[in-house]
């Protein structure tokens, strides 16, 4: 059973899946108390170390549960990310995107990955990593990378493809220590999105899982009079969207008689509702009264849903208030991605243990 430590652990995404893929999580590490009370609370591992991760001192924390750095087979993680997000995407400046005050994180995965030296790591980010702005930090990933004597692989991913119901795009490199085997070679897709298919993905593969199938059986309503309502001043905009849509169904472009709104004037997240017969779209890590995903019954998202949506376990308890939890999910990596990574590097290097 090939030994992880994960750093930058949130909820428990990339923990799970390859807990699931049968590795034994030695150590996890966030600096929030909610995600580090969650991972305890649901024993997903040996040892959790809630601390800023500047201060964490790997060989005195394996010591305390009889390891030391060798037998730390796999390093995973992914930096928190507003450094690389979409949302910087246009910024001039992109030459300083290591200046940012969040870039410690990525400097400190490079740390632990000098310091354990494992036979395989798993970096995980958004997809915007790999865009223009973000270049020195991509850069600097493949630099560290081969300083540290690895061959990397890596792909930006749509986990519907994978079986996750939801489009969500995440970067994933895999790195395996030079001379231990072949560069990682990333999973084939499972799934195809049955609106742009070929005779080939329908002979091969899997449509992609729908909402309906993920959370269908979770429906129920919420009284009209309840205090807060999705949508907020927008509720009964809200309701003359279809499911599928978002508020550019309101507007003039569209056709619709009585426009709303200006075309894109709004971020596109806006009064944005799901549609039973497709994935959901990304969950973000902050809720909010009028930016979606919202039910297709015009109402917010209870966490057993977006946990699903997430794939987590049902049986899976998050810790902290309400935001807290939804936090915690929505930053996590699916873990239904994640234990397909798992699986393909245990198969390739592990063999299969």
């Amino acid at each position: 059973m090939p030994n992880v430590l994960s750093i930058f652990s949130g909820g428990g995404g990339i923990d799970c899946g390859f807990k699931k893929a049968g590795y034994d999580i030695c150590l996890s590490t966030d600096n929030w108390k909610p995600a580090c009370d969650t991972l305890e609370q649901n024993h997903v591992g040996r040892l959790v170390v809630c601390e800023d991760i500047r201060k964490v001192d790997y060989v005195a924390e394996l010591a305390k549960i009889g390891l030391s750095l060798t037998d730390i087979d796999v390093l995973v993680g992914g930096p928190p990310c507003p450094a690389y997000s979409k949302s910087r995407f246009y910024r001039t400046d992109y030459k300083r995107a290591l200046d940012d005050k969040n870039s410690f994180t990525l400097y400190e995965y490079f740390r632990a990955l000098d310091e354990i030296r494992p036979k395989v790591f798993m970096f995980e980010n958004v997809f915007g990593f790999v865009y223009k702005p973000h270049k020195p930090a991509f850069d600097l990933l493949k630099e560290r990378a081969e300083e540290y004597g690895y061959d990397i692989s890596f792909k930006v991913v749509n986990t519907a493809n994978y079986g996750v119901p939801q489009t969500r795009e995440r970067f994933l490199c895999v790195g395996i220590r030079k001379g231990e085997g072949k560069p990682f070679v990333i999973p084939e897709e499972t799934h195809y999105n049955p609106e742009k298919c070929t005779k080939a993905d329908m002979e091969t593969k899997r449509p992609w899982v729908t909402c309906g199938q993920a959370i269908g059986d979770l429906d129920y309503d919420l009284p009209e009079d309840a205090e807060r309502q999705a949508g907020a001043k927008h509720k009964d905009l809200l309701k003359l969207i279809p499911p599928g849509e978002n508020y550019l169904y309101l507007t003039a472009k569209r056709g619709y008689p009585d426009p709303k709104f200006k075309w894109r004037s709004r971020y596109w997240s806006f009064l944005l509702k799901l549609s039973p017969d497709r994935p959901s779209w990304t969950i973000q890590a902050t809720w909010s009264d009028n930016m979606g995903p919202f039910h297709w019954k015009n109402r917010y998202l209870r966490i057993n849903e977006i946990k699903r949506i997430q794939t987590f376990d049902d049986d899976y308890e998050f810790t902290g208030c309400f935001s807290d939890q939804w936090r915690q999910i929505g930053n996590a990596v699916p873990v239904k991605m994640a234990e397909v990574m798992a699986n393909a590097i245990k198969e390739q290097y592990f063999g299969g243990e």
